[in-house]
């Protein structure tokens, strides 16, 4: 089971912090990562952090505003800190986990790497 919480309305340039925990399963060692989708959009690849050595990945658009980071002492527990926020952000963002595959440099941004998804948590930015 993955669940996300965290998200609301907000106004442009305020923070936010997006939470996923991970259960059914030790995660420990697989790539959780979020994902958004922006109403008539498809749903597009935002940050990742690997299992083994906690490699990060970003989506260009959120490069230097965002940052994702595991829970130290529980590695099923994911974060999404969103700082400057626009509202070009606004969207459901949805936590994804992979269990079946390496998540690489070559994979990270591909919804098909990713086996378990949450149902989403609204953010929305207003200008």
């Amino acid at each position: 089971q993955v669940v996300e919480s965290g998200g609301g309305l907000v106004q442009a340039g305020d923070s936010l912090r997006l939470s996923c925990a991970a259960s059914g399963r030790t995660f420990t060692s697989y790539g959780m990562g979020w994902f958004r989708q922006a109403p008539g959009k498809e749903r597009e690849f935002v940050s990742v952090i690997t299992g083994r050595g906690g490699t990060t990945y970003y989506a260009d658009s959120v490069k230097g505003r965002f940052t994702i980071s595991r829970d130290n002492a529980k590695n099923t527990v994911v974060y999404l800190q969103m700082n400057s926020l626009k509202p070009e952000d606004t969207a459901v963002y949805y936590c994804a986990v992979s269990v079946y595959s390496t998540i690489t440099s070559y994979t990270y941004s591909r919804a098909g790497a990713y086996d378990y998804w949450g149902q989403g948590t609204q953010v929305t930015v207003s200008s």
